[in-house]
């Protein structure tokens, strides 16, 4: 397993020591199991016009159980349990495959839970990890290490402050971009979405 990388600024700052700083700060991340947040995600696709917005609730359930819960602007709630995912809405049959037919929620799958849990041996098993800024407000660049995910998934750019994770952006290798605002910035999901204001919104003000 290749070791965890960080960037960080000054002189007095070894590859070791950045290193344990991100582990740090991913073992800070952690909560127990079930954790919940509320999310808004912004799907910008080539194919269309518009990006398709959504909203509703992420949880942690423990282990490799995660669930995301659309609640706006349809109902629908995707389970991901023991390598399958099922799939559910109003009035519908539950649709069920396996969870290697989807890389962009396996990697959804390992860096959620991994940040969730606090696991920083997690998130470096599926990921080459820099890190960027510092304790109070950082961004952590993930790059998936299997071949096949990398195929679909670019990378993930995750940005927080302090123990809090406020933004997550799923660049996709086609070139369609997912950024999903977190916890209490959810609610600042604009009514019309561009990239350079959402990156505004996980970089910026509170």
């Amino acid at each position: 397993m290749a070791p965890l990388s960080a960037v960080a600024s000054g002189p007095d700052i070894t590859p070791a020591s950045a290193r344990s700083a991100t582990q740090v700060l991913i073992a800070s991340l952690g909560q127990p199991a079930p954790a919940r947040t509320a999310f808004a995600e912004a799907r910008f696709m080539h194919l269309l016009d518009r990006p398709l917005v959504v909203s509703g609730e992420l949880a942690w359930l423990g282990g490799n159980r995660l669930q995301r819960r659309v609640a706006q602007p349809h109902a629908e709630t995707a389970t991901i349990a023991d390598g399958e995912v099922t799939v559910q809405r109003a009035g519908r049959h539950a649709r069920r495959f396996s969870l290697k037919r989807a890389p962009q929620l396996q990697v959804l799958l390992d860096s959620f839970v991994a940040l969730l849990s606090g696991d920083a041996s997690r998130l470096d098993q599926a990921f080459e990890i820099q890190r960027h800024g510092d304790a109070a407000q950082w961004t952590l660049l993930l790059i998936p290490r299997d071949a096949n995910v990398a195929g679909s998934v670019a990378s993930i750019e995750i940005d927080g402050r302090g123990k809090q994770s406020r933004c997550m952006r799923m660049q996709e290798a086609d070139g369609d971009l997912a950024v999903d605002l977190l916890g209490p910035l959810a609610a600042r999901m604009p009514a019309q979405p561009t990239r350079e204001a959402l990156l505004a919104l996980c970089r910026g003000g509170s």
